[in-house]
């Protein structure tokens, strides 16, 4: 096949970059086809490869970020990432460094790569002619190394390349390529709206399968196009882009996006809409930044505007007259027969239609699964411990069934050359024996709980949420955080600087970095806290270690979560991933994270919980961004976590309030902190008179609102606001220990107007940590 073979020549001069630079000498490379050679030549043309060129240390892409207004650039950052391979499993954050790379550093990875290209050469004649190989040596090695020019990296530069000459290989001649671009829309409705008992398990159920069905179209398009698996751009969160020849592959697109909207209709009935567009262009483009501004940006109108008219082939469907059932409990779709509802298990009473009982089921099965088999068989050879049909054979006779069959050994004794996923797995040893090996990149961190049935073959399962409320911290609650990146989309249209292009490398570059941020590196900050982090919020916790017991990713994608715990962890762990990202970009003020956490009791709806934490987030999101909505309120992070910066507060705040000093204690957890450790009876105390403090300004606040029509009102409001809690709040002061008193930055912080608008905040968190009550559990 002409693309795959243009594809692998790519990847092989890409780690013939890195076997030169270490000293390795690489197997001779077969020649190719003249139509393949120019495909090639073009292609490296087109993202002007460097052929003499050594790979360089790396600066951080996201430096080059700026939102400035009025052509005015902000002070260049300069950060390289740091130099090493990543890890074989549960790699962790790459935090950028101000330093370029010392020669030790280079060296020690020059000595990793020789060592390992070496074993390779020795121990496998056909390792160089195996793409997958070669692309996972490129991401675990070249992902910290530049080739070019020094913000693109050198699996960024080859797997761009590569896709460029895919699309080329068989028409060389024309120099037009396509930009193919997908959305899977409806994800969150289908994902949040479920109600029952098993729900938490059924959730991250949904969003794996999800996952898998957009994996499923990427798969069914490189083979109906004949391209390999570098010429995927980005695959994730429901969204895919592809580049493909441009000859040739309009039809096969439609058939495509019409087989899986029918199959989506039939299995969904129209909750899950697939849009599937496509853009041609010149190749040429893919370096300039007429890619992002005009073609990246078309493809993405193509794909809206058919989320516009969804099912639109399939309408008199969707309008015939269906009978009516009673609805599932968990779902609520009432078009299942009454024998066609099952209970979700022996231990339930809740009726459930078929696809909750297998999304029931599947969440069970999804601990510790390590690789994935996609095959068009279910044969009991297989011997996986679960496989997931998808049955496009009922609406398509030309299609056949598709089985992701679920093992958890890296290996399976099953020897096939179907494709095989291996999950957030970097280790080369376990690509060399299929070349249609492709690791899957998944945010499936989860603690597992064992159990005693010894009827059960499974011995463990996830923790369920009344298990995650008893461990809580204070009160019994579960918490549910989502997070995502502040305009995305502008960062990949236009974000980067007017002398950076907005190139396909870079956007490429960009695509990879978010990803694994969400679905890799987030796995670690679970498991293992990063010091400096937990040394910030420890004597909030309760916590005697650094790890997170009581956590269950639900979903984490391309730039976005929903995770739940214990409501104190969760807590604590969106201020760890709003620190580690802020991180990881470099504290590049332009890319920020918003987020909302919702608390809920066990016996709560979590659909309706997750809506609340949705709101919360979409409150943070118009408090201009980088914020969380928590407890009720919404501030900046630095306004939670208590790093004063000047620009947290607004300046017409800071005019007004310019004949204050700044406090040594600025914002909510430090006062937090403080006062945890405050006896009990004391802390009651003053929490209710610092409550009463809010609710009397909120009142009046919300009062003044509703007349505010003149500038007198407005300094009424700012009066109430930061200077009606002083008689209180020195009322309460008066009633706490000695100790507490005798720290005038304390005080003196406490009754600053800087921090009146943070008293419920404080408040709150300080109430549901002292909170005891007796828990009634129940299944989940």
């Amino acid at each position: 096949m002409a693309s795959e073979n243009v594809a692998l020549r790519i990847m092989q001069e890409a780690v013939g970059v890195l076997a030169k630079w270490t000293n390795v000498s690489l197997p001779q490379l077969q020649s190719l086809e003249p139509q393949e050679q120019q495909a090639v030549k073009k292609a490296k043309s087109h993202l002007k490869w460097p052929e003499k060129q050594e790979p360089q240390p790396l600066r951080l892409l996201f430096d080059f970020v700026d939102f400035s207004k009025d052509g005015k650039e902000k002070t260049e950052q300069k950060n390289y990432c740091p130099v090493g391979a990543i890890k074989d499993t549960y790699p962790s954050i790459p935090y950028p460094k101000m330093e370029e790379p010392t020669t030790a550093e280079l060296e020690n990875l020059k000595l990793e790569i020789q060592k390992n290209i070496a074993h390779l050469i020795q121990t496998d004649p056909n390792w160089f002619k195996n793409l997958s190989l070669l692309t996972v040596i490129l991401e675990k090695y070249g992902s910290c190394l530049s080739f070019g020019e020094s913000d693109i990296a050198l699996i960024d530069l080859a797997r761009s390349t590569a896709a460029v000459a895919a699309a080329l290989a068989e028409n060389p001649e024309d120099d037009q390529i396509t930009l193919i671009a997908g959305d899977l829309s409806g994800i969150q409705k289908f994902i949040y709206t479920i109600s029952s008992d098993g729900a938490l398990k059924s959730l991250r159920a949904r969003s794996f399968y999800l996952e898998l069905v957009a994996e499923e179209i990427v798969q069914q398009l490189l083979e109906k196009l004949h391209l390999p698996r570098t010429s995927v751009i980005y695959a994730g969160g429901g969204n895919l882009y592809l580049l493909a020849p441009a000859v040739g592959i309009n039809d096969k697109i439609t058939e495509i996006k019409n087989r899986f909207n029918k199959w989506l209709l039939d299995k969904f009935k129209g909750q899950i809409f697939l849009a599937l567009a496509n853009h041609c262009f010149p190749a040429e483009d893919v370096s300039s930044e007429k890619f992002a501004k005009i073609h990246w940006q078309k493809a993405i109108s193509l794909v809206n505007q058919q989320k516009t008219r969804k099912f639109d082939n399939q309408i008199q469907e969707i309008l015939d007259k269906k009978d009516s059932y009673p609805p599932c409990k968990v779902c609520h779709r009432d078009d299942f027969k009454p024998e066609q509802l099952k209970p979700l298990n022996e231990n339930e009473s809740v009726l459930a239609c078929p696809i909750c009982n297998q999304m029931f089921e599947l969440g069970e099965r999804l601990f510790g699964v390590k690789t994935i088999l996609r095959s068009h068989s279910k044969e009991k050879e297989i011997n996986s411990d679960y496989y997931i049909p998808l049955q496009f054979s009922k609406i398509d006779s030309t299609c056949q069934d598709v089985y992701y069959h679920l093992f958890k050994e890296v290996q399976p004794k099953y020897q096939t050359k179907e494709t095989i996923f291996r999950v957030n797995d970097w280790k080369i040893e376990n690509y060399r024996n299929s070349n249609n090996a492709i690791f899957l990149l998944l945010g499936n961190y989860g603690q597992r709980i064992k159990i005693t049935d010894e009827s059960r073959l499974d011995k463990s399962r996830f923790i369920r949420a009344e298990e995650m409320a008893s461990c809580a911290d204070g009160i019994k609650r579960v918490g549910y955080l989502r997070m995502d990146v502040d305009n995305l989309g502008k960062i990949f249209a236009k974000g980067l600087k007017k002398k950076t292009i907005q190139n396909l490398p870079r956007i490429a570059g960009l695509s990879r970095l978010m990803t694994y941020f969400f679905k890799v590196h987030l796995n670690q900050l679970a498991k293992d806290r990063h010091k400096y982090f937990f040394d910030k919020l420890q004597t909030v916790t309760g916590l005697t270690d650094e790890h997170r017991n009581n956590l269950l990713f639900i979903y984490a994608g391309g730039d976005d979560l929903f995770i739940s715990g214990t409501w104190n962890e969760v807590v604590e762990f969106a201020f760890d991933v709003y620190q580690a990202f802020r991180a990881y970009t470099g504290y590049n003020p332009d890319i920020t994270l918003s987020g909302g956490i919702s608390l809920a009791d066990v016996k709560f709806p979590l659909y309706q919980a997750a809506n609340e934490s949705g709101e919360a987030e979409n409150k943070a999101k118009g408090n201009g961004r980088d914020s969380l909505g928590l407890f009720g309120e919404v501030f900046k992070w630095n306004e939670w976590l208590g790093t004063y910066k000047s620009e947290v507060i607004d300046e017409e705040i800071r005019t007004y309030l310019s004949s204050e000093s700044l406090p040594s204690l600025f914002g909510i957890l430090p006062f937090v902190k403080k006062l945890y450790d405050v006896d009990s009876n004391y802390s009651r105390s003053f929490v209710r008179n610092l409550l009463a403090t809010a609710q009397v300004q909120k009142q009046m606040i919300k009062e003044i609102e509703e007349k505010r029509k003149n500038r007198d009102y407005q300094d009424q409001e700012r009066d109430i606001r930061y200077y009606l809690h002083l008689p209180k709040i020195a009322y309460t002061l008066a009633r706490l220990p000695k100790n507490v008193l005798d720290n005038e930055d304390f005080r003196k912080s406490l009754k600053s107007p800087y921090n009146a608008p943070y008293f419920q905040g404080i408040a709150t968190w300080i109430e549901l940590l002292n909170r005891k009550e007796s828990h009634d559990s129940n299944n989940d």
